[in-house]
């Protein structure tokens, strides 16, 4: 049996967050990324719009100072030992790259709201609603959106702006937000949402 659900969409102000569009995502040459550049393209389409009409964007990255941090994240996932402050693999994808103005906020662990003031800044900013979009569709985008619904954020994720190495689980993931967190759309309708 289906549960009822209303679709919300973007209210009020809505910020742009992309989710850890960072080169060691966005690229097969480190162990952690695939190649996506449809998903790098639908993220910049989205990151004009924003800007052309002045509304907040914010951008993460994962970033590892000190061994103890995220430690069993890390042990579950080795690779993530790469991302350190002097890697290349750190930096947001050169094809998004903020400008003044819009916030980098380093985190550790797969939500976006975990252990960093992204809440406070968003609140700062008088944002109402989210369009959740980058990497991975399964782990970080995920996270963030389940802990942006708790933190009463309506939120949107553009099918085309979220990517995933496995495409079942980018599939099953996208249902699971549709059907309980989120309203999952084309680029082209959240476009059309904004005001």
């Amino acid at each position: 049996m289906n549960l009822e659900r209303n679709s919300l969409g973007i209210v009020g102000r809505p910020a742009l967050l992309l989710v850890d569009m960072i080169n060691g995502f966005t690229h097969s040459a480190c162990p952690l990324g695939s190649d996506c550049p449809e998903v790098v393209a639908a993220n910049a389409k989205l990151l004009s719009a924003f800007r052309e009409r002045g509304l907040p964007v914010v951008f993460t990255t994962v970033v590892y100072h000190r061994d103890d941090q995220a430690k069993v994240f890390r042990s579950r996932i080795p690779a993530l030992n790469c991302l350190t402050p002097d890697s290349r693999w750190v930096k947001v994808d050169d094809a998004l790259a903020p400008i003044a103005g819009e916030r980098l906020i380093e985190k550790q662990w797969a939500s976006c709201f975990f252990g960093t003031d992204l809440h406070e800044h968003l609140q700062s900013l008088a944002v109402d609603s989210l369009v959740v979009t980058g990497l991975t569709t399964s782990g970080c985008v995920r996270a963030t959106v389940v802990d942006g619904l708790q933190h009463d954020y309506s939120i949107v994720v553009p099918i085309e702006a979220v990517g995933d190495r496995n495409n079942a689980a980018h599939e099953a993931n996208l249902f699971d937000m549709h059907a309980k967190y989120a309203d999952v759309m084309k680029v082209d309708d959240v476009l059309l949402q904004l005001p």
